[in-house]
Parts: structure tokens; C-alpha cells; sequence
């Protein structure tokens, strides 16, 4: 029997300014979130081997016992007055059970199900209107084949339902706490469905290789909203995509790797405003290489490189992508380690992401004004540090 427990403890006081003065042109559109939260959780599980196959079943659960959630208008980081004060308790429960059977040396399945059910409660102190209790509960089923042709290629094929959930204020709300107008509540659990076909090949003991297709179907995209500073419920998405990893263990001393990702995003309804989702990188590229040697130097170059990608539906406007270096460089003596890190080593000025929305500054329209918005790379950063094993 496999006992798991953990308890967190968590608080956040956040203040963000995304369109600056088009909501408020006197005191800004300054906001602060707080979020003060407890949370608990367990996992039980029992494995067992019977001739041929491998069990586990069990059971999780978790609690989020949440004070206080909510955001204010603020000017100068005092309170201008309240959008939205909760308290929300939320609490689920899951069981799951697997199989994984071997047909023989060279095939073999795995067959698993899992329910989960989830209980909302809000407490709207400001908005009573938007106080209740929501629940829903799904049932997933995975599975996959496992067959080896070959000892150096392994193929298989798995598929899957899943689910996300939504922000327990949603499933309760009856009143837009900013306009004052009716609002429709979102489902607590949102469904998804996928599949993927792939291969692995051990070409040595010094190099391997992956390949996969996939696809994912999801009956709600969460997307962000930059007047609001938050995520809402959307139209239902698909993606399909394909990956291709190389790994290459040279020797003790070296070895690298670089994993390529290809994603094209779409929702599936359709709607003359786009059919692209906001902020989906169809490209990803990263990779590393790692060199050592006996006397316990070494030395680690990562890069990754986002690809351009739409910033809205029609995909007139997109990121121009990103490409980022980081560096490390050390030695260990047994239990001791120093190590110098360079973040952004070539101080790019590339951008972590970009939204594209309407804000205002001084002078500008009423209606503001609508434009890429962006957070930079941090500059390049150089970190030392010592590390002693116990």
C-alpha cells in the first residue's frame, strides 16, 4: 500500500495594471488580487501483479479551504472599491483502477478508468446574488497497445478522456459583478478527448529517438481576458500536433538532446471573428547539450525558440516568437558543488509573451487603444551557487 499526504499553505497579494486608464481615466485601472488558501490532499494506492497482468487501484482526494478570493480597484495600491470578495470551499474525490496485461515478449495493452467528482461552494460577501453550490462528476477511460516488432522500435497507440476544470466562482455566478448585467454560469468540468499514434527507437545505447502524432479535443478553451486580468470560458477547440525527440548519451561525459513540436490550434465552431486560438504556439523547438569530465567540471547550454504565433482569432496580428540561452558551468568535489549560471546569455530582448488588447494612457482616445502588450526576457542574469549533499 502506497500513502501519500500533503497540506499547503498559501497566500498571494497581487497588484496589476494591464489597461491603465481606459475603465477609469481618474483613478486608473490598477487592481489588486488576494488569495489566502489552505489546501489538503492524500493518495492511496495498492499494485499487485497476477500472471500475465499488473493492477493498481486507488484513490485521491483533495480540499482547497479558500478564506478569501478577490479583486479590488486600487489606486496606488489603496482601495478603491470592491469587484468581487469570496470565500469558496472546494473538495474532490477520485477513484481509479488500471490493468496493464502482457500478451507476450512484443505486445502488451494497458486499459485504465477513473471517476472524479467535484463539490463548489461560494460564499459571495459582496455579491450574495453570486453565492451557491455546484457539483458535477466525469468518467474517464484510457487505454493503450503496446507492440515491439523489432527489439530497437516500439510502437504504440493510446487513447484517451480527460477533463479541466472551471473557477468555482463560474459555476454559481448570476450577476456580472462589473456591469451589473446577468451572466451565464459555466459547466465545473469540462470534457476532453485524445489520441496519439507513435514510435520509439533505440538505435543504441548512445542514441535514441521519438516520434508521435496526437490530438486533443476539448469541449471549452479557457482564454485570457486583458481588460479583466483573468481567464474566461470559450468555444470548443481541437489540436493536432506531431513531436519528434533525439537524444544522444555520448558518453559519461557528454550527451545532448533536442525535441521538436509542431501544434495547429482551432477552434471548432466557426465564427466570422477567426477561428485561431489566441496565444497557441504552433512551433517549439529546445534543446541541450551537457559536457563533463572525471575531475567533476562541467558545463550545460540549453536553448528554446518559440515560433510567431496569432495574438487574435484572424491572425492578422502574432508574436514574432522568441529564442532564449541560458548557460551553466561548475564543478562538484563528492557532496560539494559551485555553480555559475548566465540566464538570456546573449541578453536577448525577446518577449517571455504577448497579449493584444485595448488600453489607454494619458491623451490617448476614450475607446483607447488596441496593441501588442508584452513582458520582456529579463535581462542577462548571473547567478552563483553552493550545494552540499546530506
Amino acid at each position: 500500500m502506497n500513502v501519500e499526504a500533503y497540506a499547503i499553505d498559501s497566500s498571494l497579494n497581487l497588484f496589476s495594471n494591464f489597461t491603465y486608464l481606459l475603465d477609469d481615466p481618474v483613478n486608473g485601472d490598477e487592481f489588486r488580487q488576494v488569495d489566502e488558501r489552505r489546501i489538503y490532499g492524500f493518495e492511496l494506492s495498492q499494485q499487485w501483479s497476477q500472471g500475465r497482468s499488473r493492477w493498481r487501484v486507488g484513490a485521491d482526494g483533495r480540499y482547497d479551504d479558500i478564506d478569501r478570493v478577490g479583486l479590488f480597484r486600487t489606486r496606488a495600491r489603496q482601495l478603491v472599491s470592491t469587484v468581487r470578495d469570496d470565500a469558496v470551499r472546494e473538495a474532490s474525490i477520485g477513484l481509479f483502477a488500471s490493468n496493464e496485461f502482457n500478451f507476450s515478449d512484443t505486445l502488451r495493452s494497458y486499459v485504465g478508468v477513473r471517476f472524479d467528482h467535484f463539490n463548489f461552494k461560494v460564499d459571495a460577501r459582496s455579491l450574495p446574488e453570486n453565492s451557491g453550490k455546484a457539483n458535477d462528476s466525469k468518467v474517464s477511460l484510457k487505454g493503450s497497445v503496446i507492440f515491439k516488432p523489432v527489439a530497437p522500435l516500439e510502437l504504440y497507440l493510446s487513447l484517451g478522456q480527460g477533463y479541466h476544470s472551471n473557477d468555482a466562482r463560474g459555476t454559481t455566478i448570476a450577476i456580472d459583478p462589473v456591469s451589473g448585467d446577468p451572466a451565464a454560469r459555466v459547466d465545473p468540468l469540462v470534457a476532453s478527448k485524445g489520441g496519439e499514434v507513435g514510435a520509439r527507437l533505440f538505435i543504441s545505447d548512445k542514441v535514441q529517438a521519438t516520434l508521435a502524432a496526437w490530438t486533443l479535443r476539448l469541449d471549452s478553451e479557457l482564454l485570457f481576458v486583458g481588460d479583466a486580468g483573468n481567464t474566461e470560458a470559450s468555444r470548443p477547440s481541437k489540436r493536432d500536433g506531431v513531436e519528434l525527440g533525439l537524444y544522444y548519451f555520448g558518453s559519461e561525459y557528454l550527451s545532448g538532446e533536442v525535441e521538436v513540436s509542431y501544434t495547429r490550434s482551432m477552434f471548432r465552431d466557426h465564427d466570422p471573428v477567426g477561428d485561431n486560438i489566441p496565444g497557441s504556439i504552433p512551433l517549439v523547438i529546445s534543446g541541450g547539450v551537457t559536457a563533463s569530465n572525471d575531475k567533476g567540471w562541467l558545463a550545460t547550454a540549453r536553448v528554446r525558440y518559440f515560433g510567431k504565433y496569432p495574438l487574435i482569432e484572424d491572425k492578422s496580428v502574432k508574436s514574432d516568437g522568441s529564442l532564449l540561452v541560458n548557460l551553466r558551468a561548475g564543478r562538484e568535489w563528492g557532496r560539494i558543488g559551485a555553480f555559475i549560471d548566465v540566464f538570456n546569455l546573449f541578453d536577448s530582448k525577446d518577449h517571455d509573451v504577448d497579449y493584444f488588447y485595448a488600453s489607454r494612457l494619458a491623451g490617448e482616445p476614450p475607446e483607447g487603444v488596441e496593441d501588442i502588450h508584452f513582458h520582456a526576457f529579463q535581462p542577462r542574469g548571473i547567478r552563483v551557487s553552493l550545494r552540499y549533499a546530506l
